[in-house]
């Protein structure tokens, strides 16, 4: 499972023109589900984001966590971070995980998350989706649960 965390002051998704989910100040995650994961890989993810000290403090460093700004998720389903473009131009997403299985991964990722007390907004699995978000700092982290 990997996770592309976005430290963001506002994010949104737009479905078909409409807002389908929008947060302020917190993170912006795309989430992509590998072929072999398991519940293992998604509860790694679930820890090592809840305690991610990224925010600034008083001082200016990143020492705060996302409760510890009482941040919001915006959660988004992203099979393409699975992308292989070892051969030729167009990638191959052999790597990613089948629809259903991947779909419950993402919608349980969300109700721990939610479980946990953060606000969350999500996108939907599948769906073609405008994603807007302000990225602040900027800060961009990448977390595979394969590399733990």
């Amino acid at each position: 499972m990997k996770a592309v965390i976005q430290r963001v002051s506002r994010g949104k998704v737009t479905i078909d023109g409409q807002i389908h989910g929008e947060i302020g100040r917190g993170f912006v995650i795309l989430l992509g589900v590998a072929k072999d994961d398991t519940t293992e890989d998604m509860d790694y993810l679930i820890k090592k984001i809840s305690g991610l000290r990224i925010f600034e403090d008083t001082e200016g460093k990143m020492n705060l966590s996302l409760r510890d700004v009482d941040g919001q998720l915006l959660i988004i389903s992203q099979f393409t971070l699975f992308a292989n473009t070892k051969k030729g131009n167009r990638p191959s997403f052999i790597d990613a995980g089948l629809p259903e299985p991947s779909k419950a991964f993402y919608l349980d990722f969300i109700k721990a998350f939610r479980n946990l007390g953060f606000t969350v907004a999500e996108g939907e699995f599948g769906a073609n989706m405008a994603v807007e978000l302000v990225n602040d700092g900027p800060v961009t982290i990448i977390i595979d649960s394969k590399n733990k």
